[in-house]
């Protein structure tokens, strides 16, 4: 039985590890991301701040966009009520 009970303890310590190691992974992936992310940042801020007119035109983009985005809920808005 001591054999038994021996195995089953080490089989226990086997799996917890496991579940440790899954967890470690998705850890170091959710680390990764974040890095990536904060490097994509850092870049954007670097570009914006040596280039004023990278934030006009991001700014002129945005305006156009809000206009466009509004015209097509307009035009949605009006096909729903026909």
């Amino acid at each position: 039985m001591d054999e038994s009970e021996s195995q089953e303890r080490h089989h226990d310590k086997m799996e917890k590890m496991m579940a440790h190691t899954k967890e470690l992974e998705e850890l170091l992936d959710q680390i990764e991301k974040n890095t990536v992310q904060a490097n994509c940042f850092t870049y954007n801020l670097v570009a914006i701040r040596t280039n004023p007119d990278l934030t006009n035109a991001m700014k002129h983009l945005e305006d156009a966009f809000l206009r466009c985005k509004e015209q097509m809920e307009k035009k949605q808005e009006e096909l729903v009520m026909e």
